[in-house]
């Protein structure tokens, strides 16, 4: 069993962050951005369980949402990797993410 702890604490430390975040930094990228890494994340996460149907987008819920989008898709994600090099990108791509959202 592959430990995925590194990728849920910077799915979640991300999410705190954007629930921390004033509404002018949401609006100003940050949502987006975590909007952009959750379907990602969720992408990935549909491959891995089912690689022969075509992913489903996750919807966009509004700036508010975009928080919870990322911990739930970073969260589904965990469930399903079976390597450590999987964990290692992930939590590349959330970082990136984070960086990219200033937050």
């Amino acid at each position: 069993m592959v430990d995925t702890t590194p990728l849920t604490r910077a799915v979640d430390h991300f999410a705190d962050r954007l629930r921390a975040a004033p509404q002018s930094r949401l609006q100003r990228g940050a949502a987006a951005e975590a909007l952009r890494l959750a379907r990602d994340l969720a992408r990935r996460a549909q491959l891995l369980e089912t690689p022969a149907a075509e992913p489903r987008e996750m919807p966009d819920a509004g700036m508010f949402a975009a928080a919870d989008q990322i911990t739930v898709a970073g969260h589904d994600l965990a469930l399903v990797l079976t390597d450590e090099d999987q964990v290692t990108e992930a939590v590349r791509c959330v970082a990136r993410a984070q960086e990219r959202a200033g937050v």
